[in-house]
Formats: structure tokens, sequence, C-alpha cells
């Protein structure tokens, strides 16, 4: 069975990489590309051999899927739309700028017949599924304390924006490493004590943050999620996790799969990286077209998608008011 797809908006930054994996899937067929701004449309289309339709409801009647590359604070109204019309939606994380909004998709979701995904591609990373094999069979005992990070290049564009963005670095690389926590240990972020500022650019969101929270077991997790890579660093930044427990430690690092040679001087002194680790943005667009030919549910849904957003609103909460902030989604 083909799946016909399109790009629902072509705002986000990883639009082309996902545009590249329609074009190229098996069993996809790659429809065409809406966006509310007809020049970023065509260019993203004209770039992956496709059309750009500038009528939104007659685009939908034509596909059975879309993936929402929109900025975040119009997430809701795109799924809302897709779901009017029965078309099955993959989501740019975050699901939403706030809990209320992703209250409304899961709602949206649940009360229909339409397949809902969030697009947390550090999930498919095979060390990732390794280390939640290790984990399962009890390798490293009780979980006693976890650390992550998620350290990248500061964006630009409409993530600065707080009217399109919902936030800065919190809102943009939170949710990865938090959902991939809770991916991994099956529990949820209860707590979070927040430190938030913007230290490395000149830019009206955050940058910085250190998120000091605690699992609903219990168990203490640390993570940095700043945009503190410099723009030329090799890599567009780090995103790893390390669980330690009672019998022994699991590490997992999804960017550092990879040959790096430097090359101090001459017409090709700089960083050079070959990366040869998993290709996570392939297996996420193969896992939700297969979970829409099949009729199942893809690897992360909306109320996980939710929960991640209920920590970055409690972590906002926390800086503002310098507390501690329970999570409610």
């Amino acid at each position: 069975m083909t799946v016909s797809f399109g790009i629902l908006s072509a705002a986000h930054v990883h639009a082309d990489a996902y545009a590249g994996q329609l074009a190229e899937q098996a069993g996809i067929e790659f429809a065409g590309v809406v966006d509310e701004y007809p020049e970023r449309g065509r260019e993203t289309a004209d770039r992956h051999g496709t059309e750009y339709v500038a009528d939104v409801e007659a685009f939908l009647e034509r596909i059975d899927a879309g993936v929402v590359c929109s900025p975040n604070v119009d997430h809701r109204d795109w799924i809302d739309r897709a779901a009017a019309a029965d078309v099955d939606v993959l989501c740019e994380k975050p699901l939403a700028t706030t809990v209320e909004n992703a209250r409304a998709i899961v709602d949206r979701w649940r009360g229909s017949d339409i397949r809902v995904g969030v697009a947390m591609p550090l999930r498919f990373c095979e060390s990732v599924r390794q280390a939640k094999e290790r984990l399962q069979a009890g390798e490293i005992g009780v979980i006693r304390s976890i650390s992550g990070t998620n350290r990248g290049k500061m964006p630009g564009s409409w993530f600065v924006d707080p009217e399109l963005s919902g936030g800065g670095a919190v809102m943009d690389h939170t949710v990865h490493i938090v959902d991939l926590v809770s991916h991994l240990t099956d529990e949820t972020v209860a707590e979070v004590y927040a430190e938030v500022d913007t230290r490395f650019h000149d830019i009206p969101v955050d940058d910085v943050n250190v998120l000091s929270m605690e699992l609903s077991d219990g168990t203490p997790f640390l993570l940095d999620g700043s945009w503190s890579k410099p723009e030329s660093w090799h890599t567009w930044g780090d995103a790893a996790v390390e669980l330690t427990g009672s019998d022994g430690t699991v590490a997992v690092d999804c960017t550092d799969q990879s040959i790096v040679h430097t090359q101090a001087s001459g017409p090709d002194a700089g960083v050079n990286r070959v990366f040869h680790g998993s290709d996570t943005t392939e297996a996420l667009i193969g896992d939700f077209a297969a979970a829409v030919r099949t009729d199942r549910e893809p690897m992360t849904t909306p109320d996980e998608g939710l929960s991640a957003v209920a920590v970055v609103e409690a972590a906002y909460e926390s800086a503002e008011t310098g507390r501690s902030v329970g999570v409610v989604d």
C-alpha cells in the first residue's frame, strides 16, 4: 500500500530532511508542500522535485498523511485542520507551546480516527535501543541518578521569536531528552527546578538552562539543554544521557557515532566529520508511514508529547518563581 504524504508548512529547519525521506522511501508518494508563505513553499517543493500547493484544504483532501513543520505556536491549528480532513499527522516537537494546547491536541486525537505522532527521533537511535534492552534486563540494577545534555547551535529565524516559538532553548531542547528518559525508564518527570537565562546570544528568548528534576519514582535527573555550541561546531550539538544504577552505568550518545578528523593548517584546515550512526529521520518517517498503513499507533503518541510539554511549562514557571514546580499534564 502506497501512502500519500505532504509537508504541512516548511518553516522548520527539519523540513528538508523530512521531505528528502518522503521523496526517497519506498511505499510513499510525496504529494507536495503547502505553506503559508508561497516563496518558501515553492523553494522547498522545487528542492525535492514535488509541487507547491497554495490551497490547504484542497491539498488535505488529496493526501493520507502530513508532516507538520510549522512554527511551534501553529501546531494545534495544523492538526485540527488535518483531523477535519481525516489526515494522519506527524508533528514536529514540541507538540504545543502550552499544556492547554497540548491537551486540546490530545483530546482531538482521542476523539478522532486519525493517527498523530510526535517527532522524537532519538528513540530510533541504535544505542538507545540497546540501552533500553539492558535496562529492561536489569543489568545496572536500580537506577540511582540520570544526567543528560542536548546542547546545540542557536537556530535563529522564528525559533528566537517568542510569539512563534513559545520560548527559547528550554522549549526547543528539553523535550528531546525528557522524552528519551521517559522512553528508557517508563517514568515521567514529577518535579522540576530550572535555572534559565540568556548568555550566549543577543536574542529575546533563553539560550541557556540547567534543569534539576525528579522522576515519578524519585530518581534525580539533571539536564543541560542550552544553545551553547558555536556556529563552527562540527555537529549541530549533542544528545546524550547517562543512567547510573546500583550495579552499573548505561551511557547513550546519539550524536557521537562519527569519525572526526581535525587539520590545523593548510587550505583544508578545520574539522571534517563522517557520521556512521543511525539515520533516525529515516526511521521516524518509516515508522509513521507503517503506522498509517497498518492502522497502529506510531512510536511517540500525543499523550507522551503532552508530558514533555508539561515539563517545559513547569521549567519556565520555576525559572520565573525561583522554586521547584510540580509537573501537571
